[in-house]
């Protein structure tokens, strides 16, 4: 079920980010986007044979509409936001032992920041999801960098067992895309969508 709504705009209830996640409130009040924040509660886990970006945009959908179904408002926003490698999606990491295995498969190579997001319209029943993604080359790791991510905790909540802003900002060597898409949200194409639907006073 979802948590309390925690208010972020003075018009309560207009906006609603189905997310617990403090980057995106971040990002979306950066933006200077009135919202509110009631987390989803859903399984995150995909689906057998599902490819990456149709699994963001399946969670995405999934999210908005879980909140929507029980929360006052009236556009609902769903993320999910994923690291793949190869084709392989690299999700948050179980133990010291797998964040180990992600960060070091991902030492000194490129891999994709994919993020799928819906907004739902619940008075209308309109739904657009979008997916973006972002580029991005890691240097090589050493084992000392490795060990100490992994000891500071940082990497046990993160897809793919890091956050580009929470300690791993100097293992980027380079971005091709949008930036705050690699935090969790892709702030452009959400604005625009926003404004499509006509969800910004």
């Amino acid at each position: 079920m979802p948590a309390m709504v925690i208010t972020m705009s003075r018009e309560h209830g207009t906006i609603i980010l189905a997310s617990a996640s403090p980057r995106r409130t971040e990002l979306m009040s950066l933006a200077g986007i009135p919202f509110s924040v009631c987390p989803a509660d859903i399984c995150e886990a995909p689906l057998p044979g599902e490819v990456a970006i149709d699994h963001v945009l399946r969670l995405s959908r999934e999210k908005a509409d879980a909140v929507a179904a029980l929360t006052p408002g009236r556009f609902f926003i769903g993320a999910d936001t994923i690291v793949v490698l190869e084709g392989a999606i690299l999700g948050k990491p179980v133990d010291a032992a797998d964040a180990l295995r992600m960060l070091t498969s991902l030492s000194g190579r490129d891999h994709e920041v994919i993020t799928g997001f819906t907004v739902f319209d619940k008075v209308s029943g309109i739904h657009i999801s979008r997916s973006v993604t972002t580029e991005v080359t890691f240097k090589e790791l050493t084992e000392d960098e490795i060990n100490a991510y992994i000891a500071s905790g940082c990497p046990m909540d993160k897809a793919g067992a890091y956050a580009i802003q929470g300690g791993a900002i100097h293992f980027v060597r380079a971005i091709n895309g949008s930036y705050s898409n690699v935090i969790g949200l892709p702030m452009t194409e959400l604005y625009e969508v926003l404004q499509t639907m006509q969800a910004l006073g």
